[in-house]
């Protein structure tokens, strides 16, 4: 790790004299003569944030041969897929195709910690494809504490090389810049409220919310763009900032038929069980129901709940649709229950966003948690049963599989954030297929010469907070274009995870699971080439040579640039 001494300037800008620094906790420390306490670290790169694309710029830099610190506000990493206890959204290509060989082979590696660790049966076992929870949702269900532990064995020969640092429950509270460039941050520890400041020749953001754009001053976008601003067949008429998807406090659930765990009736519930969303078009009823708006269409549309293995008919059973552990792929008595994570329309949080103060962001977290007790004591007492009867009562929270006191996530599952002005942003002419169809008569995503990685998701944005039903609809394979990724006037401050180029229509493909990964890894490949060229990340893109010597190296190391179907 590289480190260099601190030098504290007074108001006045005279260099106040440092006593001899103490080296704590691998920290320099020093000491000014008024007793003040300031630690600073430097590395090649800082990230904050500690999400899948905050991991995978880790990574990235790391197998390039850069020095990395990482700060986390919670105390786990890896994001949406731990943290906010969101299992994989993914396209069906996942297994072979349409995401880096490194996050195939972190999912492989999820699945080999199943194998080695857990009492499967031989069936499961022997699945190529294991699935721990066979869930509906994806190819790969798995409690969130699997990825921490695969995610820890990959860091950890860095970490003992000296080469990462992890800091959980951190959280950058400032920046210092200087024009186009970031020269350090100052990040607050959660636990003693100590500072410390980072410095680094470049920073990723990598948080949830985009933290850094404002606090670096960082031009940036929130909310819904116009149709006069971009064009785009989706777009609101009026353009508006705070118009942001829901976000969802996610939580886990287990079942024991023969046993009642029904939770004292929340202060909230009245609210939340008469609570009927706002929404244009209209939402079917009330929240707390197992009718909601068909996404695409808007017509009312039922859900199935059975906990217990029984029949929903045509329905979608919610229980099955995020359950991250089967107990039938285990030997008996290895589970008593399945697990199941609750990430469904009832509870999407739709009074508030959390890119304002800390007191809006607890205040919503709160409610938050308010909305999803409701709806399991609704499950547990009030939801109609096939049977004909009500109530689930041995429907459990289970703070085990969160990690935390309350059984909610660690974190909120954030599906927007602030986003970077890129240098180039990528619209729904560029991925929506009719909007593509429209303007180009091309059945096929837009082909970027600077592409830097590829994905795929249907356009799904959730009702926002002023009052949107959902907006979703057919996308088509699309690239990660590098113009994205860079901002129009910081040199070396870089976006990680839902924070580039993009639209408030296109943030709906581009957020999932498999492209963050990929645009971080991309973004840590970036700064190593960057610092190995003496370039600016700016410079890579408009230099046709170091353009195609990146996207070479890049594809090196797995990355892929275009789709091959």
């Amino acid at each position: 790790m590289n480190r260099r001494n601190f030098i504290k300037t007074g108001a006045s800008g005279a260099v106040l004299s440092s006593l001899p620094s103490l080296i704590v906790l691998g920290c320099k420390k020093t000491e000014t003569p008024e007793q003040e306490k300031t630690e600073e670290m430097s590395a090649d790169l800082v990230i904050a944030g500690g999400g899948l694309g905050g991991c995978a710029a880790a990574l990235g830099a790391l197998r390039n041969g850069l020095t990395v610190i990482m700060t986390e506000e919670t105390d786990w990493t890896g994001g949406q897929l731990t943290q906010q206890l969101v299992p994989p959204d993914e396209h069906q290509w996942i297994e072979t195709q349409g995401a880096t060989a490194l996050y195939r082979e972190f999912r492989n590696k999820i699945r080999d910690h199943y194998r080695s660790r857990y009492p499967l049966t031989d069936a499961a076992r022997a699945r190529q494809y294991l699935n721990p929870g066979d869930g509906d949702v994806s190819r790969l269900c798995h409690e969130p504490k699997a990825a921490l532990a695969v995610l820890n064995e990959m860091f950890q020969p860095y970490i003992a090389a000296g080469k990462l640092t992890v800091l959980t429950e951190h959280k950058a509270v400032a920046a210092d810049t200087d024009k186009h460039t970031v020269r350090a941050l100052t990040v607050k520890r959660l636990r003693s409220g100590d500072r410390l400041t980072l410095a680094a020749p470049y920073f990723v953001d990598a948080t949830e919310l985009g933290d850094l754009l404002p606090m670096t001053g960082t031009e940036y976008v929130t909310g819904a763009e116009s149709k006069a601003e971009t064009r785009e067949l989706h777009a609101a008429d009026v353009a508006d900032p705070l118009n942001l998807q829901a976000f969802t406090l996610c939580f886990a659930l287990s079942y024991d038929k023969n046993a009642d765990h029904t939770i004292s009736r929340p202060v909230e519930y009245d609210f939340w069980r008469n609570y009927v969303p706002p929404m244009t078009p209209p939402w079917s009823g009330r929240l707390l129901d197992l009718t909601y708006s068909n996404p695409s269409t808007h017509e009312p549309r039922t859900l199935g709940f059975h906990p217990d293995g029984g029949s929903t008919g045509s329905a979608l059973n919610l229980w099955t649709y995020r359950r991250i552990i089967n107990k039938n792929n285990f030997l008996p008595g290895a589970y008593s229950s399945d697990l199941t994570v609750v990430n469904w329309p009832q509870n999407d949080y739709l009074l508030g966003n959390l890119d304002g103060s800390e007191e809006d962001f607890a205040r919503h977290r709160a409610r938050a948690g308010q909305l999803n007790l409701s709806l399991l004591y609704w499950l547990q007492t009030e939801a109609p049963r096939p049977d004909g009867g009500q109530g689930w009562r041995g429907l459990q929270l289970r703070p085990d599989v969160t990690g935390t006191a309350d059984g909610m996530a660690k974190y909120p599952y954030v599906r927007e954030a602030r986003r970077i002005r890129a240098i180039f942003t990528v619209l729904e002419e560029h991925v929506g297929k009719e909007n593509r169809l429209l303007t180009s008569g091309k059945n096929t995503a837009a082909e970027f010469a600077d592409s830097v990685g590829v994905g795929y998701y249907h356009i799904d944005l959730h009702p926002s907070t002023r009052g949107n039903n959902y907006v979703d609809f057919e996308s088509l394979r699309y690239q990660i274009p590098l113009g994205a990724l860079i901002p129009q006037r910081m040199e070396n401050l870089l976006p990680a995870c839902k924070n580039i180029g993009v639209t408030h229509i296109t943030n709906g493909c581009y957020r999932l699971h498999p492209t963050e990964w990929n645009i971080g890894e991309t973004v840590g490949a970036l700064i190593a080439f960057a610092l190995q060229k003496k370039a600016t990340p700016r410079a890579i893109r408009e230099t046709k040579g170091l353009l195609t010597d990146f996207q070479q190296l890049i594809r090196s190391q797995g990355v892929e640039t275009q789709w091959m179907i």
